[in-house]
């Protein structure tokens, strides 16, 4: 009897290390998004332009997409190249009427080293028919300085790698690049027939018959004094308070990361001569909401006083001039903050709320920032926390706020996100409970202290603490 026990369990375990091997690589199978290549789409026409006139390069492709195949085409694919692959930021694709796709990044097997992305139409293209799509796409830092140091009067060159043709699955039967520059100062481009230039812009193709996953190189080298502003770090912090308040407060830090200043720096020179410091940024515009008050901008030094405000229909415009013109390589920090009324932000039904807010503002134009980290203090008492965000965000774990009055803390929800540019100026969403009778707690705290000091004092005056009594004279 103990024999046949002892081979059994054996096989017990065997059968048990089985099961929860096959379990493993179903949630992996299930968890990675895995897409082929249809032979059926071919891409009729692409009209792309990429634009190079700022510190970002921005892409945008007209695609005439075609279904060849006999079946309904209810999705495709969308492929980065390896030399833009770890610098995209954003992508985006809307369809004939406007409408935004949804995304999904996805892999396709032996093209590991390829990023892909699944669109899903929402109208099937039928068999022999075809479609008219627009893909966005945004590029941070993939414009490097070169040469990577000048002095002060020197302009700033920069180079851009890329591929000449539009990268893709599919094959291509025509298509036309242009390239903005918005200067004539090219030193040099990749020349491939039929080429042009045309002012600021260079005019690549029509190029005909391009197979899949074709690349060949697209360089050039030209002058770009915009600012190359990177807001390197961002710590935003959001306090609601349901007594008609919303305060927002920013530490915003900043580097100018074009290329760095060679020699020493004249502010003589640079006062003298506007021309002077052509690269460098003299001040910047940031956008607040249109209803933002109380508005104060400061560093570690107090308030910075050479800033402007103007207030427009559809938003607050700051001009914000650091204490000192920023150079490549230079940085600068500072703290922004306002207030905002929470009636446009905060809507309820009953004793439930949904907050709506921006995961970030607007700070420069064309920004690209590294790193977010936005905090959002909620009034204390709150409970059922969820939060939707419109991409994909990091989310923090939550934590605790004390401030005056607080006996359990106010709830901070925390999330970050990197690599961020304008396009990713939208709203989350914050769904909380919240009971109305809550808010009347601190009230109540300070009229029960108030009472209970008058209270103190009162009986203080009406004892009698003294250790002698006093004699009183008598009546004969």
């Amino acid at each position: 009897m103990i024999v046949k026990m002892s081979s059994e369990i054996p096989a017990r375990n065997k059968m048990r290390i089985c099961v929860v091997y096959l379990l493993f690589i179903f949630t992996i199978c299930g968890s990675t998004n895995v897409d082929t290549v249809s032979s059926d789409i071919k891409i009729k026409n692409v009209d792309r332009i990429i634009d190079c006139s700022s510190q970002l390069v921005k892409t945008t492709s007209k695609i005439t997409l075609e279904n060849s195949g006999k079946a309904p085409i209810k999705s495709f694919l969308l492929a980065i190249e390896n030399v833009l692959k770890d610098h995209i930021s954003f992508l985006g694709v809307k369809d004939s009427h406007n409408k935004d796709l949804r995304l999904i990044e996805t892999t396709v097997k032996g093209y590991d080293y390829i990023k892909f992305y699944r669109v899903e139409l929402k109208d099937a293209i039928n068999a022999g028919s075809s479609s008219i799509l627009t893909a966005e796409s945004v590029f941070t830092k993939a414009l490097q300085p070169y040469p990577t140091a000048i002095t002060q009067q020197e302009d700033q060159l920069v180079k851009f790698n890329g591929n000449l043709y539009f990268f893709s699955p599919y094959y291509v039967i025509s298509q036309k690049t242009n390239v903005i520059l918005n200067t004539k100062s090219v030193e040099s481009f990749t020349k491939v027939k039929p080429f042009s230039q045309l002012d600021g812009t260079l005019i690549f193709g029509t190029y005909s018959n391009i197979g899949p996953f074709t690349e060949k190189e697209l360089s050039v080298h030209f002058k770009n004094n915009s600012p190359f502003l990177t807001v390197t770090r961002v710590e935003r912090l959001i306090e609601v308070s349901h007594w008609g308040n919303i305060a927002v407060e920013e530490k915003i830090e900043i580097e100018h990361t074009g290329a760095k200043l060679s020699g020493p720096f004249s502010r003589y020179h640079y006062q003298q001569d506007h021309h002077s410091g052509p690269a460098s940024v003299r001040s910047y515009k940031t956008l607040l909401p249109a209803s933002a008050a109380d508005v104060y901008y400061r560093d570690t030094n107090g308030n910075i006083s050479t800033s402007n405000m103007k207030v427009k229909k559809d938003s607050v415009e700051l001009d914000l001039r650091p204490r000192y013109p920023l150079f490549g390589g230079w940085k600068t920090h500072y703290t922004l903050g306002y207030n905002v009324p929470s009636y446009e932000y905060v809507y309820h039904s009953g004793n439930e709320y949904l907050l709506k807010m921006r995961v970030i503002d607007h700070i420069v134009d064309d920004m690209q920032v590294d790193e977010l980290v936005t905090k959002v203090i909620l009034p204390e008492g709150v409970h059922n926390i969820k939060i939707n965000f419109p991409y994909s965000i990091t989310k923090l774990p939550d934590t605790l706020h004390y401030t005056y009055l607080d006996t359990q803390g106010r709830p901070v929800i925390s999330f970050t996100k990197k690599n961020i540019v304008e396009n990713h100026i939208q709203d989350f969403q914050l769904r909380y409970t919240f009971p109305t009778i809550i808010m009347l707690r601190e009230p109540l705290i300070v009229v029960g202290s108030l009472y209970a000091l008058f209270l103190c004092v009162i009986i203080y005056v009406r004892l009698d603490f003294s250790i002698h009594k006093p004699e009183h004279a008598h009546k004969d």
